[in-house]
């Protein structure tokens, strides 16, 4: 061991005398490198067997790369120290005492997809129709209760039927794992926990073997992963937790802020060390990304330096739409490939996923390698792809991956059984999966009246559509399609982060069609946009081998680093996210830790954008710049498009709006107005002219609303 290469801080942390602790690990803070220093300090220093620990962390990498490091410390193997992940460790537990848990001694995992497949199985012997129960909600609902470590008995309905029907429903899905000798990943926290609650002996054991218990990212627990970590440490052992208030992102997730916040009051001897030294970014990124932060009032507080240079400034640049922002990405992605960076020095990040579709379409017309990092391109997620199946029945009857792509989705009673007897129809007849459907419904002996029914009604909402869509333009015909399908109002129904990224992405599709410049002749606009994406789609992103820029969420960017790094779409709405801005104050902090996130990803140099106006659903919008721009100091920001500044006035916003060859009108982004009900507001976007204008307006008090502008009674100023 090394210990003289660690700074003050660190060696506080891997030298501290037994007890229980909160490190505060900055970003970029080398928390990992002290977490295995403290272990190797331990069991050297302090003569602790490694049988003795429990390292806990949130991946199978990062356990990997912790025994990995620990072990090289130690030149020696640690085959008796327990180092994994939470459900990795519980899955452990239940293995070696499966009796104990109730369970059989070859019981099995579900997956996501088994648990969704099992979650439908239990809804179809509960004659429950999934219209009015979608089952990603009901397992999005069991796994939130389990993460809350409440089994069915123990919900409370408050005479609420909607509620009491999912407890009905998640107590059928327990007993049917049970009958099935399976567990999913909730289960194995809840089940081990319970296990250990349940038998003193074993929990006995377990807490006279742990005396060092080691938790990375502790600022990412849920409740029931909390209170696992504080049995098991019971009165005697020593509990070190490792974590960053400022980097808890994940709260969609399960994951509880309230854990770090409240560790002092569970652990009354409890010290803090902070690691605030920071080996990533110069001093200009820390600055701006500490004043940021330093705007959320229920942070534990810190406050990163750096002994590196202090950089350059910080680069804002204010485009006119979301194009022009992509088009500016590119350019500096272009200069700075001369200028010795490889593609994969440079990051794109992005509050939505549906942001990336522009972004792909800039980098593939200037020929820039690109991935997507942890997620697929555009044309290639499910939903689009689910969009795209209708469109291409509208166009085409015959289309039988289209048919069979839609024909059940969302559910409406078309099973197995029945598209089993028409695919039977089509390779019998030599005939496509439509005009065996057909058949079938005209002399449908083989088919109950339901299914028959429920194909017939399939069959008719395509032809329906065909024909609605005959007058209307492209954004118009998919935008009808959307809301007719059932598409929206399926993802509408789900819970979380994921469903609102579908429906992002849908709109996003809106929006690609009112882009879509139609130039082919004989072809109708819908039949030449379908062979555009088809193309876009077959288009491969860069191999991971390759030199390419990485393009990715924000959430997904947490842990990683990168020299140059763009953090696009700086607008209120959008970054926050609208729901953030209803939600109230705590998702509104989560948001501005997002942002904390993304700028400290940036090691050298940082690019923040915004759009002036973005096209959503299909029409343009304007927009104000993101609050968390103005949270930046104004001295650590240089403006690259000094003509669009970010404290721009009415004055400005108008000749905007004329060369977007929109309406001026009396409102525009950033006009103060007063409503007689609602009190003072400040406009977000306007949409229409005349009689049909109408206003976003974020009231100080009553939150975001659309008004009509002739009806509003708004008064300026």
């Amino acid at each position: 061991m090394e210990l003289h290469t660690l700074n003050a801080a660190q060696q506080q942390a891997v030298t501290a005398a037994p007890g229980h602790y909160l490190i505060l690990a900055g970003a970029g803070s080398g928390k990992t490198r002290v977490l295995t220093e403290r272990i190797a300090y331990l069991i050297t220093q302090h003569q602790l067997s490694p049988a003795n620990i429990l390292a806990v962390t949130f991946t199978n990498k990062a356990a990997s790369e912790m025994r990995h490091r620990i072990e090289g410390l130690l030149s020696m193997p640690a085959n008796t120290m327990w180092v994994g992940t939470f459900h990795g460790l519980a899955h452990r537990l239940l293995r070696m005492h499966w009796q104990e848990a109730g369970l059989p001694q070859s019981f099995q995992i579900l997956d996501g997809d088994d648990q969704h497949r099992m979650v439908k199985r239990v809804l179809k012997e509960l004659s429950i129709d999934e219209k009015d129960f979608q089952p990603k909600t009901v397992q999005w609902f069991i796994n939130q209760k389990k993460d809350d470590g409440l089994r069915a008995q123990h919900c409370e309905s408050k005479h609420n039927p909607h509620q009491r029907m999912l407890i009905e429903i998640y107590a059928a899905y327990e007993q049917a794992c049970q009958r099935a000798n399976v567990v999913d990943f909730a289960e194995l926290l809840l089940r081990s926990f319970e296990l250990l609650r349940k038998n003193e002996n074993i929990l006995q054991y377990y807490q006279q073997r742990f005396s060092h218990i080691l938790v990375d990212e502790f600022q990412d627990t849920n409740s029931i992963q909390y209170a696992w970590l504080r049995l098991l440490a019971g009165d005697t052992n020593y509990l070190m937790m490792v974590g960053d208030d400022d980097q808890s992102i994940y709260s969609w997730r399960g994951a509880k802020i309230e854990n770090i916040q409240r560790f002092h009051q569970d652990f009354a001897n409890a010290q803090t060390i902070r690691l605030e030294q920071n080996y990533r970014s110069t001093a200009t990124i820390l600055a701006a990304a500490n004043a940021l932060i330093g705007n959320n009032q229920s942070r534990l507080g810190k406050e990163l330096w750096t002994k590196g240079e202090q950089g350059e400034t910080i680069s804002l640049y204010a485009a006119l739409n979301a194009n022009d922002e992509a088009d500016f990405i590119v350019t500096r992605i272009s200069q700075a490939r001369k200028n010795d960076f490889r593609y994969c020095d440079m990051a794109i990040l992005y509050r939505s996923n549906a942001q990336s579709r522009v972004l792909e379409d800039a980098l593939l017309h200037a020929g820039i390698p690109y991935r997507i990092y942890g997620g697929q391109r555009f044309f290639e997620r499910a939903e689009i792809k689910d969009a795209l199946s209708y469109l291409r029945l509208l166009v085409l009857r015959d289309d039988d991956g289209a048919f069979e792509r839609a024909v059940n989705w969302p559910t409406r009673g078309i099973g197995d059984k029945t598209l089993e007897h028409v695919r039977a129809i089509a390779r019998e007849e030599q005939i496509s999966l439509w005009q065996a459907s057909l058949f079938l419904i005209k002399n449908g002996a083989t088919l109950s009246a339901r299914a028959t029914a429920s194909l017939q009604h399939f069959l008719t909402l395509i032809d329906d559509l065909a024909a609605e869509i005959t007058d209307l333009i492209l954004p118009e015909q998919v935008e009808l399609m959307l809301n007719r399908s059932g598409l929206l109002a399926h993802f509408k129904q789900e819970r979380g982060e994921q469903a609102q990224s579908r429906i992002d992405n849908l709109h996003e599709l809106v929006s690609a069609c009112q882009a879509f410049n139609y130039t082919e002749e004989d072809v109708t606009p819908l039949q030449s946009f379908l062979s555009h994406a088809a193309l876009e789609a077959g288009e491969l992103q860069a191999s991971e081998h390759d030199d390419y820029v990485p393009l990715m969420t924000l959430h997904s960017a947490k842990g990683l680093e990168f020299p140059l790094v763009f953090l696009t779409g700086l607008e209120e709405g959008l970054f926050p996210h609208q729901m953030s801005i209803n939600e109230g104050n705590n998702r509104l902090e989560e948001e501005r830790r997002l942002c904390y996130v993304g700028m400290t990803r940036a090691m050298k140099k940082l690019y923040l954008t915004h759009a002036e106006s973005r096209m959503l659903h299909g029409k343009t919008h304007f927009s104000l710049p993101s609050r968390f721009l103005y949270e930046v100091p104004k001295e650590l920001i240089e403006e690259v498009r000094l003509s669009s500044s970010l404290r721009a006035t009415s004055a400005t916003a108008a000749p905007v709006r004329a060369k977007a060859g929109l309406s001026s009108g009396p409102y525009f982004m950033g006009t103060h107005v007063h409503h007689p009900k609602f009190g003072p507001g400040t406009v977000m976007a306007v949409e229409g002219d005349g009689e049909r204008q109408r206003v976003q307006v974020n009231f100080q008090q009553a939150g975001v609303k659309w008004l009509m502008v002739n009806m509003a009674n708004l008064i300026m100023g």
